[in-house]
């Protein structure tokens, strides 16, 4: 859980890096709610409202997120507009996503997998 709150704390830092695993648990902690979300719109008869709410005010940090991950494949945040071509352009993206840190530092910052996401607990 503390990925994904890392990432709603960065909700529109759009500079930087993010490792494979900020990203990907954010993603799976997102999918999941998503789907607890409409689970509920069906129960509560809502249509998709909830789940529309939730989706509007993720969006942005999801796009961060996913801007984050491009740079630190070395890769310009322009390449999500691969996004927009289906297929092709989905699955480049997810192999985009699915690749591992640039371990040197780049133009977009040190290597994420050297700082930690968020600061460690203290220990007394």
């Amino acid at each position: 859980m503390d990925w994904y709150i890392a990432v709603l704390k960065k909700y529109a830092v759009f500079s930087g890096r993010a490792r494979r695993q900020e990203y990907w648990m954010f993603t799976l902690i997102s999918t999941v709610i998503s789907i607890v979300l409409a689970i509920a719109d069906a129960v509560f008869g809502t249509g998709s409202l909830i789940g529309t709410v939730y989706v509007v005010a993720v969006f942005l940090p999801s796009l961060a997120a996913t801007v984050r991950r491009l740079h630190d494949t070395d890769r310009s945040a322009w390449w999500i507009l691969f996004g927009l071509i289906p297929v092709v352009g989905w699955i480049v993206l997810l192999v985009f996503t699915c690749l591992d840190t640039k371990p040197e530092h780049n133009k977009y910052g040190p290597s994420p997998k050297h700082v930690p996401p968020y600061p460690p607990y203290p220990t007394y």
